[in-house]
């Protein structure tokens, strides 16, 4: 008999024995999503350059303004080429030091017995300040006054002698030495007076150091000491302190190359004009002279110190006041000047654009010293001829322009033009 092998259906092992067939997935197009992606791209450049038009549109005006702007009409202001005059200026940091600072010291020994001034209180020279109790050197100076009188009449009395016994002698009456002896002691007496007169003079000066007055004019101080106390002569302790600050000056340095042309400016006689500025040079302070240079240059700094004189009458420098100085060493005449904002710079090259016929060109210039927001133009400019002062991120060579009254934003920096080679 045949054995007959049989063979069993066995189910795939991802559908389950008993089930039905599982259904076929749709398969998604990617194209679909290609446009849905490709539609948000497009929508979103839409709303950008909208949104960069809409600004362009604002900025020029409303309407077509943008587009009139760049490739049109710039609004730009501008300035006039002068003539006139700048100054070669050397710029430091100084200090401002009182001419005289005196230091009061008591030169007796006493209780004090009247403070006259008030702190901070301006004085004149001679004006009473303290007052020390004087009554033991007035008492001493009468002492000397009545040793004094008493050796004048002793020397009164010998030389009534000496006259006697000059007689006498003529007369043989007396001996010579006798005679010679009472000459003698006139002299000596005449030394004695001499003593006498150093000790009256000695106590006159100690009464008069009992007021003490001021030696000059100026602020005083900070009161140290008060009625009562105690002072001791020669004693290092401060009874005050008087600074002369009308007139006051101003003690900067300057760098050693800068002092040839300083030095050939005062060997001509001339007299140099120092300005004071205050600490951010915004605020002009007081105007002075130079008066005096060091006479020698620091090594360790390459620096020379200058002194400047001030009057000073308004007070506005206070001694030991941080400022800064601009001493003007030479005045150049009949300058091109321009404002320093017109000028623009390429690099190392400066240029201007010179409106010509509502044209903007773009010129080359050489510049020199600023002062006072002027420069002046040494090449490529007259006076006369107009430059632009603002809208420099607009122009370019040969950009048409309408003049603005008002003064537009500008830009000191590199331009967008090049200038002309």
């Amino acid at each position: 008999m045949d054995q007959q092998s049989s063979v069993s259906h066995v189910p795939p092992a991802s559908q389950p024995a008993g089930d039905s067939p599982a259904p076929v997935k749709k398969r998604r197009h990617w194209w679909v999503w290609v446009l849905v992606l490709l539609g948000f791209g497009l929508t979103f450049y839409w709303v950008i350059t909208h949104q960069q038009h809409s600004e362009a549109a604002s900025r020029g005006g409303g309407g077509g303004g943008g587009r009139r702007m760049m490739g049109g009409m710039v609004p730009v202001t501008t300035a006039t080429a002068h003539s006139g005059s700048v100054g070669i200026y050397q710029d430091a940091i100084g200090t401002v030091t009182p001419l005289y600072t005196v230091s009061i010291n008591a030169q007796v020994t006493g209780l004090i017995t009247a403070v006259h001034y008030r702190e901070g209180q301006m004085v004149r020279k001679g004006d009473p300040l303290i007052d020390i109790d004087c009554r033991q050197y007035e008492a001493q100076l009468a002492q000397a006054q009545g040793t004094l009188e008493r050796d004048q009449n002793v020397l009164s009395q010998a030389e009534m002698n000496l006259e006697r016994y000059k007689l006498a002698w003529s007369k043989n009456a007396i001996n010579r030495q006798t005679f010679e002896d009472q000459g003698k002691l006139v002299e000596q007496t005449k030394g004695t007076i001499k003593n006498d007169e150093g000790i009256v003079a000695y106590d006159k000066v100690q009464v008069g150091y009992c007021q003490i007055n001021s030696p000059i004019s100026g602020r005083v101080g900070l009161r140290l000491v008060d009625t009562g106390n105690l002072v001791t002569a020669n004693s290092t302790a401060t009874l005050l302190v008087i600074t002369e600050v009308q007139p006051i000056t101003v003690v900067f340095t300057l760098a050693e190359d800068a002092l040839p042309g300083v030095l050939q400016q005062t060997r001509h006689g001339q007299q140099l004009k120092v300005e004071a500025l205050d600490r951010a040079q915004q605020g002009h302070l007081a105007t002075g002279k130079l008066t005096s240079i060091d006479n020698q240059i620091d090594t360790t700094t390459g620096t020379v110190k200058l002194r400047a004189e001030f009057d000073n009458r308004d007070g506005v420098l206070f001694p030991n006041q941080f400022v800064n100085t601009r001493l003007l060493v030479k005045m150049l005449e009949n300058q091109t000047l321009i404002p320093s904002s017109a000028i623009q710079h390429n690099g190392s090259q400066d240029f201007v654009y010179v409106i010509q016929d509502n044209k903007a060109s773009i010129r080359n210039v050489k510049v020199g010293n600023s002062d006072k927001g002027e420069t002046a133009v040494l090449q490529g400019l007259k006076p006369g001829e107009v430059v632009a002062d603002s809208s420099f991120e607009k122009l370019q060579n040969g950009s048409q322009i309408t003049e603005s009254k008002i003064k537009l934003p500008s830009t000191s920096s590199d331009s967008t033009g090049s200038p002309v080679q």
